[in-house]
């Protein structure tokens, strides 16, 4: 909920309340307090007119969720402004206190002034209604970031984990590489130690020929 909404709220409902007042008591008067009075009201008003205004401009400024609730209640201000209005021209349209008060009685001024009353409480508790919702739309507002605080956590550990693994993986690229290295070494080790054997066997033979041919001969 916008702190500047409230404000210009609270400054409205105290402007209505003293209208609603005036209003009641201008009915009562003739002449010229009659029409000062009216000139009051009508001051009062124009003041009404603009922090309706001023409410309208504050709530189409805030995040679609808020702005929707402010608008809804903006709605039943403008509504009760236009009770107002209404009994400021009746109490105008009227000549003297006794033509006053029959209109008054006659066109059911009385019932406009408990309508506009009851107006009021409707709003009251479409106010408290709308703040509860305003309540419940931080409660998911303030879930949603914890909610986001936690994925981005998560997100974090898993990087990490993920250049853990990645760390691993190139230690096991090395450690192949040098088993492939250790095999080709062994490898070649073997084909030398086989290479040597034939070698080996090779001068023995030719030398176990050479003892056979110096014995026959030393015989012979």
């Amino acid at each position: 909920m916008s702190d500047v909404f409230e404000g210009y709220e609270r400054q409205y409902s105290e402007l209505s309340a003293n209208l609603t007042k005036k209003c009641t008591v201008a009915g009562a008067l003739d002449g010229e307090q009659k029409k000062q009075k009216i000139s009051e009201i009508k001051a009062a008003i124009d003041d009404a007119e603009s922090l309706i205004r001023k409410m309208d401009l504050e709530a189409r400024s805030l995040p679609p969720n808020i702005k929707a609730v402010l608008l809804a209640k903006l709605r039943e201000y403008k509504s009760d402004l236009n009770n107002l209005k209404s009994e400021v021209k009746r109490l105008v349209s009227g000549n003297s206190y006794s033509s006053a008060r029959d209109e008054l009685l006659e066109s059911g001024m009385a019932d406009t002034l408990t309508a506009s009353a009851d107006q009021r409480g409707r709003l009251m508790m479409s106010t408290e209604r709308l703040n509860k919702s305003s309540d419940r739309v931080k409660d998911s507002r303030r879930t949603m970031l914890e909610t986001e605080e936690l994925g981005v956590s998560i997100l974090q550990d898993l990087h990490s984990q993920r250049q853990s693994l990645l760390h691993a993986n190139n230690t096991l690229h090395g450690v192949d590489d040098n088993i492939g290295k250790s095999k080709r070494v062994l490898t070649s080790m073997a084909r030398r130690m086989s290479r040597n054997k034939w070698i080996i066997g090779s001068v023995i033979a030719v030398l176990v020929i050479a003892i056979a041919l110096i014995l026959y001969f030393k015989l012979k």
